[in-house]
């Protein structure tokens, strides 16, 4: 190929790619915005489901609700994903441990929420998910060593007062609240580390679960004390739906992840503790005596100062990517032109060697 057909002005630049590129992002960030709000909004509304399986043990419910994703997410994986990411992972001893223990700290998540469901605690778990955004802040600078900005410390300190507002208030630690918030967020820092997708983390998880699910479901049913063979057709079905009501979020979660910035979906998960704050209020009519309420306040304020600070910190950075492609949109155009002269001059030569 010649130099004067290297360089065709105007070249795989389409008119009309602009806004067809333009076009396809805005569609794939409302996806990815409809995904974040429907993960969020399932999750919010888990206390209405989990109330019907009252008066199903804590123990059990989790037992059912591993066994039935663990048994979900093979049809999903089968289907879509596949299994190649299995043995990459059993390779590295430190990542299936992770795994392992993610997978553990998830199933005791879940039996602190469903305890606190089935008694009356709904108020409770709201604060546990508003308090989870803290933990994880607080876990990146134990863990990670990572540095906090001022309204991060300023959030930090107020989740705190919150905390030791209720503990004054009730005369007891709130641990209910602090037992989900330190579980997810521990949990969401070995996801970190793990590097799997939302759908292969969640097989991985249940499965390494799953064997003590079994054994406990096993124990239960040889003692006479597991409710699900005698429990009506519609208990049944309800049991066996918590793996289809623990992946549907999750797979919306994923859908979000892949389409919108973390700042968005910082802010989209705040939808999870509001709905079961209301949920605990006008649907389960529990109490929120004062020290609560000024909890609750303190807790609010503390979620504004981190969502500020987020907003902030993902506007600085969108700054310096635009910056960054600018750079890159004048270097290639400085590159072409300067380009343009040598083209010339190779088809002026070209043209001599013809005509002499």
């Amino acid at each position: 190929m010649s130099d004067r057909e290297a360089v065709q002005p105007g070249e795989g630049t389409d008119p009309q790619s602009g806004p067809a590129i333009a076009d396809h992002e805005a569609a794939q960030y409302r996806i990815g915005v409809i995904g974040g709000v429907g993960a969020y909004t399932m999750w919010g509304l888990f206390p209405l489901f989990f109330h019907l399986l009252e008066p199903t043990s804590p123990l059990e419910i989790i037992g059912h609700r591993v066994i039935w994703t663990a048994v979900l997410m093979v049809g999903v994986l089968s289907l879509g994903a596949g299994w190649t990411w299995v043995r990459p992972l059993l390779a590295d001893r430190r990542r299936t441990w992770s795994v392992v223990a993610a997978g553990f700290l998830l199933s005791a998540n879940w039996l602190i929420y469903v305890w606190a469901v089935t008694n009356d605690r709904v108020i409770d778990a709201s604060l546990g998910y508003f308090i989870n955004p803290l933990v994880t802040v607080l876990l990146g600078v134990v863990i990670l060593g990572e540095h906090l900005r001022r309204l991060q410390w300023a959030a930090v300190a107020a989740g705190a007062v919150s905390v030791l507002v209720l503990v004054l208030g009730y005369g007891a630690v709130p641990w209910v609240s602090l037992g989900l918030a330190a579980s997810f967020g521990t949990y969401g820092l070995l996801k970190k580390q793990v590097g799997l997708g939302p759908v292969e983390a969640l097989t991985a998880e249940t499965f390494a679960v799953a064997p003590v699910a079994l054994v406990g479901m096993g124990w239960a049913l040889l003692a006479g004390e597991l409710d699900f063979p005698g429990a009506p057709v519609s208990m049944k079905l309800l049991l066996l739906a918590a793996g289809a009501v623990t992946a549907a979020p999750l797979l919306a979660f994923g859908v979000a992840t892949m389409r919108i910035p973390l700042s968005v979906i910082g802010l989209l998960q705040y939808l999870t503790p509001v709905i079961q704050f209301i949920l605990g209020v006008f649907v389960f009519h529990e109490d929120v005596p004062p020290a609560r309420l000024v909890g609750f306040v303190c807790v609010w304020v503390a979620l504004a100062l981190l969502s500020a600070d987020g907003l902030r910190q993902g506007r600085r950075q969108a700054g310096v990517r635009k910056a960054a492609r600018q750079a890159v949109a004048r270097a290639d155009a400085s590159g072409a032109v300067a380009a343009l002269p040598l083209v010339a001059d190779a088809g002026s030569v070209g043209g001599d060697d013809t005509t002499t």
